[in-house]
Parts: structure tokens; sequence; C-alpha cells
């Protein structure tokens, strides 16, 4: 069972940035895929980003946001940049083991965190 732990949310101008952090209570740096997904109210979840051995991102974030991993602290970071109103959720970490295509469906993610949630404002 791996727990997964957000943080570095808040309340931020547009054109801002925040830098949010998810901490796993073990390692998930070898086999597993790590993913940011977002849901604003009454919206599906949407997949932000996500890493393993690459990465991807949603064409809405592309440029802006930037994923990484400190395999060392079993931490995913996203760096979010030039933050817009339409950028504002909650934001989840996300895991899934040998992930190998569609790496932004939520169901191919079995380890999720609590999520943190971001509000930029305009």
């Amino acid at each position: 069972q791996v727990q997964l732990v957000e943080s570095g949310g808040g309340l931020v101008q547009a054109g801002g940035s925040l830098r949010l952090s998810c901490a796993a209570s073990e390692r998930t740096s070898s086999s597993y895929t790590m993913g940011w997904f977002r849901q604003a109210p009454g919206k599906e979840r949407e997949f932000v980003a996500a890493i393993r051995w690459t990465t991807y991102y949603a064409d809405s974030v592309k440029g802006r946001f930037t994923i990484d991993r400190d395999n060392a602290e079993n931490t995913v970071y996203l760096q979010m940049n030039t933050l817009k109103p339409e950028d504002t959720a909650v934001y989840y970490c996300a895991a899934g083991p040998n992930i190998r295509t569609g790496v932004t469906d939520t169901r191919k993610y079995i380890y999720w965190g609590q999520g943190t949630q971001v509000t930029v404002s305009s």
C-alpha cells in the first residue's frame, strides 16, 4: 500500500507560480508511473502530467507546467508557472504500477493522495 501526500497548494494571482509536492510512503521510482490530475467543481477529474521514464503533459498545461521526481526522496513535483484562473482545481497525485499505455486514464492509477487546492485569482 503506497500512501501519497500532496502539499504546496494555495491562492495565487494569475501569472504566478506554485510548486506542488507529492511524498510517497515507499519507493516508487522503478516501476510506478506517477501522475498529477486535477478536478474543478462540477467537472470530471482530468489528466495534467505524468512521469516514468519520460514525461507526459496535457495540452492545456504544456509549456507552463513541469513534472519531475526525486527518487531518493520518493517525491514527485509539479512546477506550475504562468497560472491561469482556469487552472483552479483540486490537484491530486496518483501512482500506477507498470503503466505502458493510457497514462492519462485515471483507471490506470491505483493509489491516490487526498488532494491539494489550487486557486488562481484573476
